[in-house]
């Protein structure tokens, strides 16, 4: 069963006032994430939005204590954290390492690869908003094919990392792929992790008005949008066991997703995108879409 919009905690652990850009996509997620761990965490962050969010010692946007560390550490010093906790007898915090899809699927990989490979008891939550976003609008892995970056200003030419799958291949218990836009997905998918033991990873989709090129106002629909076409799909993977959740297993039903093109016209970094590039990406989604809606099938059986 999953939660309603209006059964999520009242508390609240993402405090008024934080310095993300306009219509930033973070806190929603950020909201989400700490009320399903029940404020009980800790997190490790690196240089990222992240860390813009949170603000600078001795002030805070966030009531849960909080390191901040080098880029490519975070799985590390999240393993840290959880070795201590261990050490200390405290089995009732939550270690949460936090990045954006730079300090995941590209700076902070090894690390992360090696704390999936030990079974380090802690969740990994890669929020991932397409590019290097703090520090100018960089390609990251992440990239979608076709965006327009700082680095790619004629738009990447290739798909971005399946995080996901990696992960997957690293024999975790539990992956999650979800968007900030869909607060209770996000909020169910945490919840469950947390019960959870090992190394858990949850990939969030996070949409960025100021890198992406859109109007701050627009941010859940731009996300919603990206469901809605396939590009972003809702779906988590325990031991093994594949399953659509929310919008995505309601799309697999009625088989009525969006295309790709109404998706990129809704956003400045895809302008000027080739109408040969728009009709592969749009193949490449099918073909991954109809791989996820068959493996949802048989896993269900």
């Amino acid at each position: 069963m999953s939660t309603r919009i209006t059964d999520l905690p009242s508390t609240e652990f993402v405090l008024p006032g934080n310095r993300a850009c306009a219509g930033c996509s973070l806190g929603i997620g950020l909201r989400a994430i700490t009320k399903a761990l029940d404020g009980k965490m800790v997190m490790a962050v690196p240089a990222s939005c992240l860390t813009v969010l949170g603000g600078m010692y001795p002030t805070s946007s966030v009531a849960v204590p909080w390191v901040n560390v080098a880029f490519p550490s975070t799985a590390a010093a999240a393993s840290g954290l959880a070795a201590g906790l261990r050490a200390t007898g405290r089995d009732d915090i939550t270690v949460l390492a936090m990045a954006g899809d730079g300090g995941t699927a590209d700076i902070g990989i090894q690390a992360l690869s090696g704390a999936a490979e030990r079974g380090e008891d802690i969740i990994y939550l890669c929020y991932d908003n397409e590019a290097y976003m703090n520090t100018g609008t960089q390609r990251s892995g992440a990239t979608p094919q076709g965006a327009r970056t700082t680095t790619t200003w004629t738009g990447k030419g290739e798909h971005a990392k399946d995080m996901c799958r990696i992960m997957e291949a690293h024999g975790v218990g539990y992956v999650a792929s979800t968007s900030a836009v869909f607060p209770t997905d996000v909020y169910d998918k945490v919840a469950k992790a947390r019960g959870l033991s090992g190394t858990r990873y949850i990939h969030m989709n996070t949409p960025c008005p100021s890198g992406w090129s859109f109007e701050p106002k627009d941010t859940v629909a731009i996300g919603k949008l990206a469901v809605d076409a396939g590009l972003v799909v809702l779906y988590e993977v325990e031991d093994g066991r594949f399953r659509l959740t929310g919008r995505s297993a309601s799309l697999a039903k009625s088989g009525r997703r969006k295309t790709i093109a109404e998706y990129v016209a809704a956003q400045g970094r895809f302008r000027g995108i080739a109408d040969e590039t728009v009709a592969v990406v749009q193949r490449w989604l099918d073909e991954r879409w109809a791989g996820f809606v068959s493996r949802h099938e048989a896993d269900a059986e």
